[in-house]
């Protein structure tokens, strides 16, 4: 088990997505953000089956950094309820989880 976990959150643009995998990783919030898409969203909101082209962010981040990444992501986030969710990474390579501790460590 590790202490190093994948915050998911999607937004509406790339531009969106890009400006909060650039914040993430300038505040050592994460140590990569990868972003995937176009994907397609089908959800229900506020009532009504809504689908939605949006953008995926996938950041690598240590666990005692959700409160932190959380806050970060609902500041720059366009969405009224944005997605965040944490995926525990139950195994990592030694020098992978070296490399994520050193660049989410306070410099």
């Amino acid at each position: 088990m590790t202490d190093y976990i994948e915050v998911l959150t999607t937004t509406e643009t790339e531009e969106n997505a890009q400006a909060i995998a650039q914040a993430l990783v300038a505040r050592r919030l994460a140590a990569c953000v990868q972003i995937r898409g176009p994907i397609q969203s089908t959800y229900r909101w506020q009532g009504q089956i809504e689908t939605a082209r949006e953008w995926q962010c996938v950041a690598k981040t240590r666990q005692s950094l959700f409160p932190r990444v959380e806050t970060a992501i609902t500041e720059l986030h366009p969405y009224d309820v944005p997605e965040i969710l944490a995926v525990p990474i139950v195994a990592a390579s030694g020098p992978y989880a070296k490399w994520l501790e050193e660049q989410t460590a306070s410099p």
